[in-house]
């Protein structure tokens, strides 16, 4: 579950992730983005960011290694939201993803997986992406395939 919900992703996280299944609008994705582990601004910087470029404005970066590449969930994605009335929340999740043999090269060691909502992935925009939520991933790539283990990236309650 998320280490940190962005500000502007409080509350609507779980119409994001419906929007998306029903692909309203069309060409709305989830993204899902390492982050690299040097520079990493504190939670309380980075719960205030409103958009994927503001993320990384600062200190904060992306990771840049070789396969690396940001994964893209569209309706077809297995993205799942989950109103659980005994416990009185609502759960969102999708499959593990795996980066295919991340390289140590580019920025070197990830420090965390960001999760964003795209209404529109072919704006191509990163200031077009909310961010949804931060999770800590701290790896050391060394080639190998890498999956993170996704089970719940968002809950509100």
């Amino acid at each position: 579950m998320a280490n940190i919900v962005i500000n502007r992703s409080k509350g609507r996280f779980a119409e994001f992730a419906e929007r998306i299944n029903a692909n309203d609008p069309t060409n709305s994705v989830l993204l899902i983005a390492l982050v690299a582990a040097t520079g990493v601004e504190s939670d309380a910087v980075l719960v205030d960011m409103d958009d994927f470029a503001a993320f990384v404005a600062g200190t904060t970066n992306f990771a840049t290694n070789t396969g690396g590449t940001r994964k893209s969930l569209d309706n077809t994605g297995g993205i799942t939201v989950t109103y659980d009335d005994t416990n009185d929340r609502v759960d969102v999740d999708c499959p593990d993803q795996t980066w295919t043999a991340l390289a140590n090269d580019g920025t070197g060691a990830v420090g965390d997986v960001l999760f964003g909502y795209d209404s529109d992935s072919t704006a191509g925009t990163d200031s077009n992406v909310i961010p949804i939520s931060l999770h800590d991933f701290a790896i050391t790539p060394d080639g190998s395939d890498v999956t993170a283990q996704i089970a719940v990236f968002a809950r509100a309650s």
